[in-house]
């Protein structure tokens, strides 16, 4: 028997010329938190294509929710344990990785045979430090904007607002029709964010976030802050948030539930909503589903044009650990080739690459790419443009500014308090 055993392993060894090591497999772990609507199947087809043409790579693919994501991607990298392939949301948390020499260089790779002119310029700003690039945008082109329900507003006679106030004589007979105006799961915190972040760029403009992160002169005191909260508090004091807003999860649509049963009829979030809509519920995105950019503050310094949002979303970055970085650079390259862009357009999404609009047909897609070609000003999320401890405290001070616990000048001692402790002032 054992020297049939050997005989078997002799002769599998001798298989395709007698060299073991020619089919000795190569090991990818590629970390991602597309976890909703198409996208595992947008990573996991690139994944077989590039498999099936690169026989000797196997590719282990680990989708995670978003939150968990964050605290086991830093705990890896405490570790030295990162996968191969990781996303980030570059900005201030990418760069610390990147300080602390847990990133790969991927400029020579980006200039390479001019890659990097396959996408949007505007794209690789929030992976570029010191003149590197470290990270490719894929997922997609998100700026935060308002989904309606059309039918809700047809049936009361409403208009989509444009101003502030518009909005709050909108909200005001949504509630008087039993419809909460917003719908709103706040459990992982950054769903509020955006109405903080979108309020301050409309009352002072993006160069008061600037100047108080970047330590050049402002403060998050400063009144847009302490406006911005106020503003927040009277729209949960007039009750156009649901109930329960701080403890329903977003990660798991239950936000999307109350769009879908009539019992909302407005969400501010990012345009990889589209993608969720499109696929979980067709009927209502073909024939009930709107957008409307945020609305202009009157009396505000800002533009109303302004995103909020990020060209690119999730990017992907390679760990220096990683033993086949050529192999996994690659691997990328398919995940946001001609054929992965197109299927990402099908599913409801923009890539951040060149001429993208010219490949797009459907009307709710075209109106994002509209709204970003003319803004004035992207403002990267609050909590990715600053280091994670800083992004973590903005966090919890929104949901408890939401949650009426604290006072809106409170919340803006609080942030400019850990800032100025981050930074040694």
């Amino acid at each position: 028997m054992r020297k049939a055993l050997i005989l078997v392993l002799v002769v599998a060894m001798l298989i395709g010329g007698g060299v073991v090591s020619a089919r000795q497999e190569k090991s990818i772990t590629f970390w991602h938190i597309q976890n909703t609507g198409d996208g595992p199947m947008l990573i996991q087809q690139a994944v077989d294509r590039y498999m099936a043409d690169n026989p000797d790579v196997n590719v282990e693919v680990v989708p995670m929710q978003n939150d968990p994501y964050k605290t086991r991607i830093r705990t890896a990298m405490g570790a030295g344990d990162a996968p191969c392939i990781f996303l980030s949301w570059g900005g201030g948390p990418l760069y610390e990785y990147v300080k602390a020499d847990q990133v790969l260089d991927l400029t020579d790779y980006m200039n390479a045979d001019d890659y990097k002119d396959h996408f949007v310029p505007a794209s690789l700003s929030n992976v570029t430090f010191d003149g590197k690039i470290y990270g490719v945008p894929v997922e997609n082109t998100s700026v935060a904007v308002i989904f309606y329900n059309k039918a809700i507003f047809a049936d009361l006679g409403l208009e989509p607002p444009t101003t502030w106030d518009e909005l709050l004589a909108v909200s005001q007979t949504l509630i008087d029709n039993g419809i909460s105006p917003f719908s709103l799961a706040n459990k992982t915190k950054w769903t509020s964010s955006m109405y903080y972040m979108y309020l301050v760029d409309r009352i002072a403009g993006p160069e008061v976030f600037a100047s108080a992160a970047n330590r050049t002169g402002g403060s998050f005191e400063d009144p847009a802050f302490v406006q911005a909260g106020q503003m927040i508090q009277d729209l949960v004091e007039m009750g156009a948030f649901n109930e329960g807003f701080n403890g329903l999860d977003y990660d798991t649509g239950q936000g999307r539930m109350l769009i879908y049963a009539g019992q909302a009829a407005m969400e501010l979030m990012g345009s990889w909503e589209i993608g969720n809509f499109l696929s979980e519920n067709p009927d209502f995105y073909a024939e009930d589903l709107g957008i409307i950019p945020f609305p202009a503050v009157e009396g505000g310094a800002g533009d109303p044009t302004d995103v909020v949002g990020t060209v690119g979303d999730n990017y992907y970055s390679i760990s220096p650990t990683c033993e086949y970085p050529d192999e996994a650079f690659a691997l990328l390259q398919y995940v946001i080739d001609d054929e992965s862009v197109a299927a990402r357009i099908e599913s409801g999404r923009v890539p951040p690459v060149k001429g993208v609009s010219e490949m797009i047909e459907e009307p709710m897609l075209k109106q994002i790419v509209e709204i970003v070609e003319n803004a004035a000003s992207v403002q990267l999320w609050y909590d990715q443009y600053l280091p994670p401890e800083l992004g973590e405290v903005h966090k919890d001070t929104m949901q408890a500014l939401f949650g009426l616990e604290i006072t809106p000048e409170e919340a803006a001692q609080q942030q400019e308090a850990a800032v100025a402790e981050y930074f040694g002032e």
